[in-house]
């Protein structure tokens, strides 16, 4: 017999249970960190592959057009180097081009190449045909909980 109040014992289930989900979370979370770091592996070895990265620049850059480095690093959350190294790739690609502002001459411009735009719109459509198939079975609510999920996880991430 248990000498435990019942209140007890269901508060101490449900932060059991609550363990165990957040730990099923972090498996996930590591799978879909080990999934980047594959397609970031196909976006070298593999011509026209896109890391999420590469793919998030081409993105902010067809929603705001060109834009000076400092901005693109700030709107993409990387560093300075970072995007520099981004940019970088994607202009050897031929996917975007980088030119000296006219307002400011020590800033660089990045903007699209038709190229560029081309390929943006070919992985958005990708990305959305394969979250489509993945995705079939969630309703709008599941998605946006875990859209909530996944941005209160790179919060998570900042932290470490």
């Amino acid at each position: 017999m248990s000498t435990k109040p019942q209140g007890d014992a269901a508060s101490s289930a449900a932060e059991d249970a609550r363990r165990q989900a957040l730990a099923r979370l972090s498996r996930a979370a590591y799978s879909l960190s080990a999934a980047d770091a594959r397609l970031r592996g196909r976006a070298t070895r593999q011509a026209g592959a896109l890391s999420l990265s590469h793919a998030r620049v081409l993105r902010i850059l067809a929603e705001e057009g060109a834009l000076p480095v400092a901005r693109l690093a700030e709107l993409t959350e990387t560093t300075g180097a970072g995007v520099t190294q981004l940019v970088n790739g994607l202009s050897e690609q031929g996917y975007v081009e980088k030119a000296k502002s006219l307002l400011d001459k020590r800033s660089v411009l990045v903007q699209l190449t038709e190229l560029g735009l081309a390929r943006h719109r070919e992985r958005e459509r990708l990305l959305a045909e394969v979250l489509e198939r993945a995705l079939r079975d969630m309703d709008e609510r599941s998605l946006d909980a875990a859209a909530a999920v996944l941005r209160a996880l790179g919060g998570v991430y900042d932290q470490l």
